[in-house]
């Protein structure tokens, strides 16, 4: 399978460095990537780093064909723009168990051949990119806006285990009613971004590693809802 180039950066990198943005800034917020680079890319188009702080809610790897490439790609934005955040997904947790903890069956038995494959294609440090996933924070939250994962639910009593079912990676039970505005991933919705009223939440897993699509939500600087973008998976991504 053809490795796919990394874009070059240069001319946004130009535009932030040289453009002031305002604080506090917009939200783009990414549902579950996924391995879907191809996909990630197109939906990066519509991001405006000027003025939006960029978000991802874990589950970059698996399942798609290109886990390395879009990890490799995270750590260039996080690089470029220091105040991307990239969270922790439960499958980043399940791989860095390979390494931390031995061999993980549950991993290796579901999720790794495709994301092993894709390291092996494009040589990449595995082991590197394992230990920057075991520094991705869980959760990011500010006055407006609480995001994770899965999910802060009602019923965990420590949503920072990450063994508990219900903690922020694992979660599919209903959410905790939060004072702002929560979003998440980690359950897909097929296809469009799903909101939830009686929790005040978004759900922006849209199924990309399934051939649906990868979802983006933005969000102004004072929480209120602006726009959600999705953008039909490319082929190339999971055939």
């Amino acid at each position: 399978m053809p490795v796919p180039q990394q874009p070059n950066l240069a001319n946004f990198v130009t535009y932030y460095n040289t453009h002031p943005h305002p604080e506090p800034m917009d939200l783009f917020i990414i549902g579950d990537i996924h391995g879907c680079y191809y996909t990630f890319l197109k939906l990066l188009q519509y991001w405006h780093p000027q003025s939006e702080q960029l978000l991802q809610v874990g589950d970059l790897i698996d399942r798609g064909n290109f886990a390395a490439p879009v990890v490799a790609h995270c750590r260039q934005l996080q690089t470029t723009y220091s105040g991307s955040i990239f969270l922790k997904g439960n499958h980043e947790a399940e791989m860095a168990k390979q390494l931390y903890n031995g061999i993980n069956l549950t991993w290796l038995t579901q999720y790794a051949l495709k994301t092993m494959h894709s390291y092996g294609d494009t040589g990449r440090d595995m082991i590197e990119d394992i230990r920057w996933f075991n520094t991705l924070p869980l959760c990011w939250e500010n006055e407006q806006v609480f995001v994770s994962h899965a999910g802060l639910s009602a019923a965990t009593i420590d949503p920072y285990n990450e063994d508990d079912p219900a903690s922020l990676l694992w979660n599919r039970l209903p959410l905790l009613l939060l004072p702002k505005l929560q979003v998440h991933g980690h359950t897909p919705t097929m296809g469009a971004p799903s909101y939830a009223a009686q929790t005040n939440s978004w759900n922006i897993d849209t199924g990309a590693c399934y051939g649906q699509a990868l979802s983006a939500l933005q969000v102004t600087a004072n929480g209120a809802y602006a726009e959600t973008i999705s953008i039909k998976t490319d082929k190339r991504d999971i055939n």
